[in-house]
Parts: C-alpha cells; sequence; structure tokens
C-alpha cells in the first residue's frame, strides 16, 4: 500500500523530493494557522537515546533542511556527538506529512551570521540571554538575563551572534 501511495505522489508531484518539500511547504505557508515551518527534530545520544523537539526551517534547497540553533543546548550536543537526526513535518489541516531522515552538516559561520542579523532585536537578545536545554530556577532569574543583555548592546546597532548560536 505504501508503495502505491509513493507512486501516486511521484506521479503528482515528480521524483525531486526537495521540490515536493518546498510544494508542500508553499501550500502550509498558504493554510496552515501557526507556525508552518514547523518540524520535530529527532536526534540522539552516541548510544541511541533518542530525544525531539520542534524546531523552525528556515530554507530548503538542494543542501537539505536549514534550521538554526544554540549549539550548546542538548539538540547541539547530541549533534556533535552523533549526526544523524530525523525531522517530521505535519500539516494536520492539510493532511500531510514529510519524514526526512539523514545526517546534520553546521552551515559556515557567514550564513548564521546572516540569518542572525534578520532575527528581531528581541530574538537577538534572547539567543545571549537564552540557556537551552538548561533552565533558570526561576523566572526573575530569566528575567535579569534578559535585562542584563538589553543593557549591554542598548547602544550597538548590530548586535554580533553569540559564538554558540549556530
Amino acid at each position: 500500500m505504501t508503495q502505491n501511495l509513493n507512486n501516486e505522489i511521484f506521479d503528482e508531484y515528480g521524483t525531486d523530493p526537495i521540490a515536493l518539500c518546498k510544494d508542500w511547504l508553499s501550500e502550509a505557508v498558504a493554510k496552515e494557522i501557526n507556525d508552518p515551518e514547523a518540524v520535530c527534530l529527532a536526534t540522539s545520544t552516541p548510544d541511541g537515546r533518542p530525544s525531539n523537539r520542534m524546531v523552525l526551517i528556515k530554507e530548503i534547497d538542494e543542501r537539505g533542511f536549514k534550521f538554526h540553533t544554540n549549539a550548546e543546548s542538548r539538540k547541539g550536543e547530541e549533534i556533535q556527538e552523533n549526526p544523524h537526526a530525523a525531522l517530521c513535518f505535519h500539516w494536520k489541516s492539510l493532511r500531510k506529512q514529510i519524514r526526512i531522515e539523514g545526517q546534520v552538516h553546521a552551515i559556515s559561520e557567514e550564513e548564521s551570521d546572516k540569518y542572525f542579523t534578520t532575527r528581531p532585536i528581541e530574538r537577538q537578545i534572547g539567543a545571549w540571554a537564552s540557556d537551552q536545554s538548561r533552565p533558570y530556577e526561576t523566572l526573575a532569574e530569566m528575567q535579569a538575563a534578559i535585562e542584563k543583555y538589553t543593557q549591554k548592546f542598548k547602544d550597538v546597532e548590530n548586535i554580533p551572534r553569540p559564538p554558540h548560536w549556530k
């Protein structure tokens, strides 16, 4: 049954999986209410202990599916130790999903810098203040970190990308 469904999809969309993903993502962008570019990213430790979380895909091209992350987060550390990962787009209202499996490769520092400049200032500061996968003990502690970086960068025209943010 899966084979027949795959053949039907290829008959309709062709055999280029990247083109299919782009087409379906474009359809989802037009019809999904929230975060059509959200995917579940699954990684695992070197000994195979899995974990997953949602990330936003920022670009799809012949290289694959681009997302950005804190390299010091759990996912960042797992990717460094075991670069095999899986993604799953799920568009409930479209009744479609796409599963992707493969290796994760870092993009260039220049590409990371370029994307970082497109983020709203609040999210740039958040990238500095966030200790992903290392929760703050209190809300006040997190707010203090945000305030610290807000003050640090208050007179900076272009906030630099944190070295751990890829």
